[in-house]
């Protein structure tokens, strides 16, 4: 019995998810791809959907894990955080060949004349060496701040299109660079504070505030009002308090958004207090001076909104 073949009409469809959530167009049943023969099938009538896909596997089989590694040729993913995200070629700064023996001095030098060269051709033009400086600040105060590789990437695809949409005319590259991590540490639920942002920056508090208000405008950003469970995590890890104390301040913090205490106040300021408030209550030995240099916020914010949480948490009646 020969089998139907159907061509599609459509083939951005095959792309567009996996095969298993395509349908078959003669019986609507579930497609399957079948790797080893190169073709799509329908799971319930057999009909051969595609033929001859292409295999985008290795050319090469493994039998471990060990052979594996020994085969595999493939270089690192690309990446936003580079200006040529990452598919240029890099000339290491060891002087050394590939069995590990130390180059001549001949070698050394032409070896110094390519890494200049190559370091000339990797930015052909000042869009490219803008790109290359802004994204290395980027990747500085991520590294300094403590962000993970997504906030690193968010930062850079937001400065990549506010370098496409000409908003860097008039402004500084360390500042759109700065109003960046902020924005992005904001979008991946890590915010961090304005002024710890602008310890590790080379450009005023006031000027990456309204760089960053400016940013978030021009590209339509969704940025949501930081929120200070947030900030709790990281300030109960950095003081030693346990899970018990962590799990406490989240709930003074919830019966304050209930009372609306936290309208118009620093959700640093909330989180610092709240922590402080916990370890009190869970009778674990903190101070507000260190609260204080942990959240970098000043102690009297701390004892005002330490007892703006108390007193919310009676409000409700909570034991």
């Amino acid at each position: 019995m020969s089998e139907k073949t159907h061509t599609r009409t459509r083939p951005t469809e095959r792309e567009s998810g996996p095969s298993e959530a395509l349908r078959c167009p003669e019986c609507g049943g579930h497609v399957i791809a079948d790797e080893g023969r190169g073709e799509t099938v329908c799971a319930d009538c057999g009909l051969v959907v595609e033929e001859d896909s292409v295999d985008r596997g290795p050319e090469w089989r493994a039998f471990n894990a060990s052979e594996k590694d020994q085969k595999s040729r493939v270089g690192a993913p690309t990446t936003n955080t580079m200006h040529d995200k990452g598919l240029s070629t890099n000339i290491d700064w060891r002087n050394k060949d590939a069995y590990g023996n130390s180059l001549g001095s001949r070698q050394r030098q032409k070896m110094q004349r390519l890494r200049k060269w190559n370091e000339r051709f990797r930015t052909r033009d000042s869009k490219e060496r803008n790109l290359k400086q802004a994204l290395g600040e980027i990747d500085r105060m991520a590294s300094a701040l403590g962000l993970p590789e997504n906030v690193r990437e968010t930062a850079s695809v937001i400065y990549r299109r506010a370098l496409n949409d000409g908003l860097l005319p008039g402004r500084s590259i360390e500042g759109v660079a700065t109003a960046c991590v902020y924005a992005a540490a904001r979008m991946a639920g890590v915010p961090r504070s304005l002024d710890e942002i602008t310890d590790v920056s080379r450009v005023e508090k006031s000027e990456v505030a309204r760089t960053y208000r400016y940013v978030v405008r021009e590209l339509s950003l969704e940025v949501q009002p930081a929120d200070p469970e947030q900030y709790v995590p990281r300030f109960a890890s950095s003081l030693g308090l346990s899970d018990e104390a962590e799990h406490r301040a989240r709930q003074l913090l919830r019966n304050a958004k209930q009372k609306g205490v936290h309208s118009g106040k620093s959700p640093v300021g909330l989180a610092a207090a709240a922590v402080y408030a916990a370890a009190l209550l869970t009778n674990e030995k903190t101070t507000q001076a260190a609260v204080s240099e942990v959240a970098d916020i000043s102690e009297v914010t701390i004892r005002n909104r330490y007892h703006e949480l108390l007193e919310a948490e009676e409000g409700l009646g909570v034991a």
